[in-house]
């Protein structure tokens, strides 16, 4: 009869993971450095990278403060998110909507690992491995920064300027087609229904 495993079993299978999840974003970051077009998320995307190989780092010294070998084990989530990635890479986009897609990339990254070194921590510190909870909790606050930098340049223009690129062709097909758009703020928008006495 096969071994049964504890939850310390399952956390450093865990940790295995997280540790392949960022060795394969530090090989997946640079291509979307290079794929975006704002001056700003190019500069945020090289920050993290410099993060994502900290984060190697530190679960390395996890690793060590354990007494475990220093091991990745294939993670497939992270892997299908890069995958997913590549794919809108490939696409013709504008330059506005590709750095649109790229932050919505980023963030799934980031969302799949701030649920995984979230699940990390808890377990480390009910076993009581106070160490690796700290160096872990050190990595999802870096996380956390990542994706709110990455919310705040989508907020702060880009995804407006991705709808103002699509909107552009949009109104020039309705103008080709004689059908113009009709403009907030005209009679047509802002006809009341005739009340009743």
């Amino acid at each position: 009869m096969a071994e049964v495993k504890t939850l310390h079993d399952a956390f450093i299978d865990e940790l295995r993971d997280a540790y392949d999840a960022e060795k394969q974003l530090t090989r997946a970051l640079p291509k979307m450095v290079k794929a975006a077009s704002s001056p700003k998320l190019r500069q945020a995307f090289e920050a993290h990278l410099e993060e994502t190989r900290g984060h190697v780092t530190r679960l390395e010294d996890v690793f060590a403060s354990l007494d475990e070998k220093v091991r990745g084990k294939h993670c497939d989530g992270i892997e299908g998110i890069i995958e997913e990635g590549k794919a809108v890479m490939e696409e013709e986009f504008d330059d506005a909507t590709m750095d649109a897609c790229l932050i919505a990339g980023g963030q799934r990254a980031e969302h799949y690992e701030m649920a995984a070194y979230g699940s990390l921590i808890a377990w480390a510190r009910v076993m009581e491995h106070t160490e690796a909870a700290e160096l872990l909790q050190e990595t999802l606050d870096e996380e956390k920064a990542a994706d709110a930098k990455l919310s705040s340049l989508a907020e702060g223009g880009i995804n407006q300027g991705a709808a103002d690129a699509g909107g552009s062709h949009e109104t020039a097909d309705e103008e080709e087609e004689g059908a113009p758009a009709p403009k907030s703020g005209s009679k047509a928008a802002a006809t009341k229904p005739t009340q009743r006495r």
